[in-house]
């Protein structure tokens, strides 16, 4: 021990500092400071602390990190002989993620309430987190790929995506921490399943048009919830995502077991009533499923709290063989129970719950789960962007009430717009899914992995194509999108 602490004096690059006076074998201080008795005590003039203060990393606390980081590049992986010692780890609670794109973020209660989720809550966690209105448009996608395209597609992308939000997770083990004293057009009603031209319908289709009125509507419903400051009272109805899901199970179950299936194979050639199983739109299934296996964003968050983190990889690729379940089975399901004949498969509407007919109170009730699923989904969402946004440009994720009525009223008449002039579920989320998913599925992860080889000098030129293809990948998905 005693050559350990001498050779790692000399590693050492003493601070000047009348506080600090670090001899040949250990180091001491003044305890009229308490702080000073952490010997790289750094002041928090650069975090980045996500609840709303946004500092900067200064040139002390980056050396600092070289500091801690070159203990880990004495000898192999495996030697446990020069690992650094306590005296140069910060404590937990001052621990920053770097990263080496040059932000670096506080984990936020990284002690407190560090491990309180098992496994199998950490799993449903991620499921339900994934879960969102993508699932009503991939039974549309298939139809666009073809069945047999469409099947092959959700268990790839099931696959790359899982792949890209594992290197984020195990980017934890790679990078810096950093120490302080403080992270189309719709199918006319002949589409629709068992519609019945009920006279007392038009008066309601008057008042409720999702397109004209609907819109109007939510703007009264949601936008008074953006603006509240903390999204916590949100977060307790997450349940109701998981119901939600849960019941459209049930519902497309019931469905199938009603109509039947329905299947014809046509490789490459349509039918009157069934498309080819193979076809070239594809990628807009692409650009769905980009979207609704997204979770990248914040994976690291849902997998902080569990209990076991060595577990954390298991639990992923658990938790993303259930969504991918999910999706095949609802998407498959739907499709091979629709009715053909009478009705042809290419009138899958882009929301499948559009093909059932107003006075269809099962469908209904799907409906009613999935607005207040949104209701407390879309603040949350919000919040984020308020966050991320105002945090930036003014340093305070609520710098003024009229800050942040003028930033939802943005946000909220987007989706406004949206809903009047282009009301294509499926168009939305294909486009927003391969844009949103170009940076954070795809390049985001491969540039970190890789910029993380290389500082380590473990970069081989396989590694280095391989990722860059996934990148290639997530560009080609997007620019692919608006030639379908």
């Amino acid at each position: 021990m005693a050559n350990m602490d001498s050779d790692s004096s000399h590693l050492l690059i003493p601070e000047v500092d009348n506080e600090i006076n670090p001899g040949p074998m250990n180091i001491q201080f003044d305890s009229s400071d308490i702080r000073s008795k952490r010997p790289f005590y750094i002041e928090p003039t650069n975090i980045v602390n996500v609840n709303d203060v946004i500092q900067r990393v200064s040139d002390h606390a980056s050396a600092m990190n070289k500091r801690i980081h070159y203990y880990s590049r004495l000898t192999a992986p495996a030697d446990k002989a020069l690992v650094a010692p306590d005296h140069v780890v910060p404590a937990p609670e001052e621990c920053y993620v770097y990263s080496p794109l040059g932000s670096a973020y506080k984990l936020q209660s990284y002690t407190e309430g560090y491990g309180k989720n098992t496994s199998l809550v950490t799993i449903f966690m991620i499921w339900n987190t994934m879960m969102g209105t993508s699932i009503l448009s991939i039974p549309w996608g298939i139809k666009q790929a073809g069945f047999t395209t469409g099947m092959c597609v959700i268990m790839l992308m099931g696959l790359l995506t899982l792949y890209c939000c594992y290197r984020l997770v195990k980017s934890r083990a790679i990078i810096l921490i950093c120490p302080s004293a403080m992270s189309g057009n719709h199918p006319d009603n002949g589409s629709m399943i068992f519609y019945t031209n009920v006279s007392g319908l038009q008066q309601f289709e008057k008042w409720w048009n999702k397109s004209k009125t609907v819109p109007f509507y939510l703007v009264g419903l949601l936008l008074p919830l953006l603006n509240f400051k903390s999204p916590s009272f949100f977060s307790k109805f997450n349940i109701l995502g998981t119901v939600s899901v849960l019941y459209l199970i049930f519902l497309v179950t019931l469905k199938a077991i009603r109509l039947g299936f329905h299947l014809e194979f046509h490789w490459f050639t349509p039918t009157e009533f069934f498309v080819p199983e193979i076809r070239f739109q594809f990628p807009q299934l692409t650009g769905v499923l980009t979207l609704a296996f997204f979770i990248h964003n914040c994976i690291i968050t849902l997998l902080k709290n569990n209990k076991n983190q060595e577990n954390n990889v298991r639990d992923l690729s658990i938790a993303y063989m259930l969504v991918t379940l999910t999706y095949f089975y609802i998407g498959v399901l739907v499709f091979v129970s629709f009715p053909s004949p009478p009705l042809s498969k290419d009138c899958i509407e882009q929301n499948f719950l559009d093909n059932f007919p107003s006075s269809d109170i099962l469908s209904f009730i799907a409906r009613i789960f999935l607005l207040f699923q949104m209701m407390t989904v879309y603040p949350l969402l919000g919040y984020l962007a308020r966050v991320q946004l105002l945090g930036h440009i003014f340093g305070d994720v609520y710098p003024s009430t009229f800050h942040v009525l003028i930033l939802n009223l943005i946000i909220v008449g987007a989706g406004v717009l949206m809903a009047c002039f282009y009301p294509n579920i499926g168009g939305i989320i294909r486009y927003s899914g391969a844009a949103c998913g170009l940076a954070f599925v795809f390049i985001y992860p491969s540039l970190i992995y890789i910029i993380s080889l290389y500082q380590e000098e473990r970069l081989t030129w396989p590694k280095l194509i391989f990722h860059i293809f996934i990148i290639i990948l997530g560009l080609a998905n997007l620019i692919v999108q608006f030639f379908m």
